[in-house]
């Protein structure tokens, strides 16, 4: 069978049914307080297992990138394997809080299962069919590659209602037996992701010359101010994704919209995944990948500074036009934190070439990790440290002053990622040659 029929059944579709089931771990605030509430503790140290997770996510594709270098049979089934088991192990510990209300270990068993092993298998499920994606569609890396990590954004806008009706239709202890279920199906569809996975036949002949190169030869192959400059642009956009995503539901019921904040949330989720997809099918047709870097951060600033200057989120309620200003950033944000992990990989692969890009993509991914500790937590800290919260029609507890202050961040961030972008990382020698 050829290689243009193969694609889809080998890369395509094993790409999706991994992504599909990791990019799940983003519906951590759908359960989140029922967790918090089932075992005793409060929402804020329940919080910290996603942290873990996303924490953990970036580390392991750091340090098993190597493994996905050289084996992703291996790889995928640990990601499998470890994303099943946390998800289970999730649900026992939050049985076990049940029984044992403010048990130390129903909580330091949560933090293991869903922020350290399933965060092995977020990273590792992360990583294992970038590549195999860019070796079959050679001609259109960023539309593969758009395409699997679109399935993890889209992750949440599928399963987040079908969580909903688990924790609804389960009865008592819904929200154990919902991690249960979700482990036995998730672990199916993983593994056959893990059984379809397939790099093309004679792959690997062109990289030979490569292969005895350590991961920093190849990173300084160039001049390291280039990767440190795609590192710190991209930890930098995830930071102020998360900082505003984080606050997003809360903004929505600032600017009079607690009413529809189920569905801008899935809008919003759409936005992600279409940026991912978009973002990277359009850099196909770029010369130089990192322009579409470019483009988002001076879309983010455009979009922060206009809700700025009009106190969007303080003033929007009421008013229709800082209202589609106020969703307008939403919307945009979430596309370009979408579309800032899609175009990594295959701005790496121009960079520094194919031969050990998964080792050199899991390094870069550390990004995320740390990004995961700092981007929720700073906005956090900003919104509980200035304005006032307040109490709105709704009986919501507001402080849309906070919600704005957060965007004063967010904006200076965006600004140096962009400068970062210009001055830092140069046209790759492939690029070069495309001009």
């Amino acid at each position: 069978m050829s290689k243009k029929q193969n694609k889809w059944i080998c890369a395509a579709i094993p790409a999706l049914l991994l992504h599909c089931s990791i990019g799940t771990v983003y519906c951590w605030s759908i359960f989140s307080q029922e967790i918090a509430d089932y075992i005793g503790f409060s929402k804020g140290a329940t919080e910290w297992a996603f942290s873990f997770a996303i924490f953990f996510l970036g580390m392991s594709a750091a340090f098993l990138g190597n493994v996905v270098e050289k084996d992703i049979h291996k790889s995928s089934l640990i990601a499998a394997i470890c994303f099943a088991l946390g998800m289970a192990g999730t649900g026992f510990f939050i049985y076990y809080g049940g029984l044992h209300q403010k048990s130390p270990l129903a909580l330091i068993g949560i933090y293991v299962c869903y922020g350290f092993i399933m965060g092995i298998g977020l990273g590792t499920g992360y990583l294992s069919p970038v590549k195999t994606l860019m070796l079959w569609f050679e001609d259109r890396k960023g539309l593969a590659t758009g395409l699997a990590v679109a399935g993890f954004g889209a992750a949440k806008a599928i399963a987040s209602p079908i969580m909903q009706a688990l924790l609804d239709n389960l009865g008592d202890g819904g929200i154990f037996k919902m991690f249960f279920i979700l482990a036995a199906v998730y672990f199916v569809m993983m593994f056959t992701g893990h059984l379809l996975l397939k790099k093309p036949e004679g792959w690997h002949e062109p990289q030979k010359k490569e292969k005895g190169q350590s991961i920093m030869s190849v990173i300084k192959s160039r001049p390291i101010t280039n990767y440190i400059g795609i590192w710190l642009m991209f930890y930098i956009n995830i930071t102020c994704g998360l900082a505003l995503i984080s606050q997003e539901k809360m903004i929505v019921k600032c600017i009079g919209l607690a009413g529809m904040v189920g569905v801008i949330s899935t809008v919003s989720a759409v936005f992600n995944a279409g940026g991912r997809l978009g973002f990277s099918a359009w850099a196909d047709k770029m010369k130089d990948r990192n322009t579409i870097y470019k483009l988002i951060f001076v879309l983010s600033i455009v979009f922060t500074g206009l809700v700025i200057i009009t106190g969007g989120i303080k003033n929007g309620q009421g008013d229709i036009l800082l209202t589609v200003l106020v969703l307008g950033l939403i919307f945009v944000v979430n596309a370009g934190y979408g579309g800032g992990f899609s175009n990594v990989p295959t701005l790496l692969s121009d960079h520094y070439g194919m031969g050990s890009i998964s080792a050199i993509h899991g390094i870069t991914l550390s990004a995320w990790a740390f990004a995961g500790l700092t981007g929720n937590q700073i906005a956090n800290l900003i919104v509980n440290r200035t304005g006032e919260f307040m109490t709105d029609s709704h009986g919501n507890n507001i402080n849309p002053v906070g919600y704005q202050n957060v965007l004063y961040l967010t904006i200076v961030l965006y600004v140096v990622a962009l400068l970062i972008s210009i001055f830092l990382v140069h046209p790759s020698k492939t690029d070069k040659k495309k001009s």
